[in-house]
């Protein structure tokens, strides 16, 4: 069987990008890959199951800048650019059929058009947050200028569109409980949740490597990462911090950090993942203060034995276990993740060790084969699209 493989963008390895290559291992294993369908795409190296398979990009691939640090601001052009998509597929399946469109999706992509007759099935990680859950961040003053302005004029627009190509996905498979939720209320429609898989042969505890006394964020650097409350929670428990990752927002923490010790705050870019796995395995907690619709990072952590403080929300409540594996904190307020840091259980090595094997590769390859079977077996009943139930003011959420 022929399969298509479709994301929104290359541009960086992150937790997407770990779903979208194990799917396309997966793909590869027992069918043939029919091309992998993107937005834009850098042309950066992302591991073997993803760059052995033909990339088709794109009308808005050649724009400038357009898979570096303009990509959102061509946000109007998303669905423009997933259009053009749609037809390259077509030509596509009309010379050589295709049997199945799979689709993972965090902003636009879900929205390709299958060829008549060829399920589409979408691995969805959240609704486009630029339009639904995170639209009144992103718009807001806090990423500056036009830039939240363009946001907020064509986000109406956008959720129109996004609605309507819903009808273009037979299956929604979602990432989390919460996910589905928000599926459910953008989308009017059901999703089976199958969790991202976690690399938990690969993430240990190294016994040999001594805990020390900090604090770890591993993140993007972008405004709904909340990395400010993490900062100013540090600095009034007295913890030095390492903030491990890169983003817009890079510039603006390092100017609320300058307020804390020297050396206190300590920012690193992306690191490799024998680094992370380091990290993971020295710090003495990491902590987690946005709202995730999964959260892999989280689960990486307590897979090397690292506990988590997390907001109660989005998929933490799906991974952590409260008093048990981390500490769970109520409110955006560096007080309250201060408050969790009390809470954290004495030892909590093996219990993060039992929960992490939840979201293994196994268990998510035994899940994944099955509906690809049943998508290309014909069994996947096309669900009617409907009108959002109401419109999230605000995630609730892995990538």
């Amino acid at each position: 069987m022929r399969i298509a493989l479709a994301h929104d963008w290359l541009c960086g390895y992150r937790g997407g990008e770990a779903v979208l290559e194990r799917l396309a291992a997966l793909v590869r294993r027992q069918h043939e890959a029919a091309g992998l369908y993107v937005m834009v795409d850098d042309g950066e190296r992302l591991g073997a199951a993803i760059d052995t398979i033909p990339h088709v990009r794109s009308r808005l691939d050649p724009l400038p800048m357009a898979a570096g640090r303009l990509r959102r601001w061509y946000f109007p052009l998303y669905a423009w650019a997933v259009e053009g998509l749609s037809n390259q597929l077509e030509r596509a399946h009309a010379i050589r059929p295709i049997d199945l469109v799979i689709s993972t999706s965090s902003a636009a992509i879900k929205g390709l058009r299958p060829p008549t007759g060829v399920p589409h099935l979408c691995y969805c990680h959240s609704p486009a947050r630029y339009a639904w859950s995170q639209r009144r961040e992103y718009s807001s003053g806090r990423l500056g200028g036009l830039r939240g302005a363009g946001l907020a004029m064509f986000a109406r627009r956008f959720q129109k569109w996004d609605v309507a190509t819903a009808a273009n996905v037979t299956r929604f498979v979602a990432n989390s409980g919460h996910t589905a939720a928000e599926i459910k209320r953008c989308y009017g429609r059901d999703a089976e949740i199958v969790h991202p898989p976690v690399r938990c042969e690969y993430f240990t505890p190294d016994v040999s490597v001594a805990r020390e006394d900090f604090w770890l964020v591993v993140s993007a650097l972008e405004p709904y990462k909340r990395v400010e409350l993490a900062i100013e929670a540090a600095r009034r428990a007295g913890k030095r911090l390492v903030v491990a990752g890169s983003g817009s927002q890079r510039r603006y923490l390092q100017s609320l950090s300058r307020g804390s010790r020297p050396g206190s705050v300590v920012f690193v870019d992306r690191v490799p993942d024998d680094e992370l796995r380091q990290f993971y395995r020295k710090a003495a907690v990491l902590v987690f203060p946005q709202v995730e619709d999964f959260g892999i990072i989280a689960v990486e952590a307590m897979a090397c034995g690292l506990p988590v403080v997390a907001r109660r929300a989005g998929g933490a409540l799906s991974t952590i276990v409260d008093g048990v594996t981390g500490a769970l904190f109520d409110r955006d307020d560096p007080a309250a993740v201060v408050e969790a840091m009390s809470r954290l259980p004495s030892s909590a090595a093996g219990a993060c060790r039992v929960q992490a094997a939840r979201f293994s590769e196994r268990v998510f390859d035994e899940r994944m084969s099955l509906i690809i079977s049943q998508a290309l077996g014909g069994s996947l009943a096309i669900q009617p699209a409907g009108l959002p139930v109401s419109r999230p003011s605000r995630r609730a959420p892995a990538q």
